[in-house]
């Protein structure tokens, strides 16, 4: 082999070396750019958790507030019941009297 073959392959040696390392540098790049997007979707799925907390939280405090009016609906119902038997026993109880 001769000097000249052997500076010939040098140089398409080199060249290689220099495409690989452009490569290197690109594959650097987008593996930061992975991780950088692996981070977020980390995030992403955190700050849904704590959504999802929230909104399972949310649902019992609007459970509580719809059994506010039926609680009070019952309780109305009970007094204005009350108040006609008491008026209906009243009555009956004043006509026995009004007899004797």
């Amino acid at each position: 082999m001769t000097e000249e073959d052997i500076a010939v392959k040098l140089e398409g040696h080199e060249h290689e070396i220099g495409s690989l390392k452009h490569r290197v540098g690109d594959l650097e790049k987008e593996s930061h750019t992975i991780s950088e997007l692996v981070l977020a979707v980390n995030r992403m799925a955190v700050s849904m958790e704590h959504m999802l907390e929230e909104q399972k939280k949310q649902g019992e405090r609007l459970g509580v507030l719809e059994q506010i009016p039926l609680n009070t609906g019952r309780k109305v119902k009970e007094a204005v019941i009350s108040t006609m038997v008491g008026a209906v026993v009243g009555a009956i109880a004043a006509a026995l009297i009004a007899l004797l």
